[in-house]
């Protein structure tokens, strides 16, 4: 069915909604670096920048059926003053009040779950976490389904420190 001014109604719905959509929502993500296994990018709006490195896991491993996008972040948002924040999405729901284990290099940290999504218990593991993924060679995430599946992800943790350097920079951290 179309409207007034010649749209169906489910296209001018879009419409009205991404002119709705906050700024920064609105805008697509720009690529800063692409490297064989972690890349860099920023999403800009009027007034704020979000800088973040991405990157899919090289090998996934447990038992399960079906699983949903896996990947890992480390985020900017100079503008609310949150640096070098780490989340895991997992591809499916964490087990409630589950511990999620990242391991680099034999180092193990413990991140916090909610829902699909693990993180640092603060600011100050999040650096740590960050620091050791600079240096390190290979990050291994391990992580407790809502249905008990253990998981098993690795991450090369090379190309890590271009993607982070890129990332940093364009959203002016030094």
């Amino acid at each position: 069915m179309r409207n007034l001014f010649g749209f169906s109604s489910s296209i001018l719905s879009f419409l009205i909604g991404l002119f709705l959509m906050p700024d920064a929502l609105r805008a697509l993500p720009k690529e800063l670096y692409i490297g064989e296994t972690w890349s860099a990018w920023i999403i800009k709006s009027k007034n704020r920048s979000v800088c973040y490195v991405h990157a899919e896991p090289r090998k996934k491993t447990g038992k399960y059926l079906r699983r949903g996008p896996t990947y890992l972040q480390v985020t900017n948002r100079p503008s609310e003053k949150i640096y070098d924040e780490v989340s895991v999405t997992a591809g499916y729901i964490y087990k409630s009040k589950s511990a999620v284990v990242a391991e680099i290099d034999g180092q193990k940290r413990k991140l916090f779950t909610s829902g699909g999504t693990a993180w640092s218990n603060n600011k100050k593991d999040d650096r740590i976490l960050v620091r050791e993924m600079l240096s390190g060679r290979e990050l291994v995430i391990k992580g407790l389904s809502s249905r008990g599946t253990l998981t098993t992800d690795y991450y090369s943790l090379i190309g890590f420190t271009l993607a982070y350097r890129a990332s940093a920079k364009a959203c002016g951290i030094k």
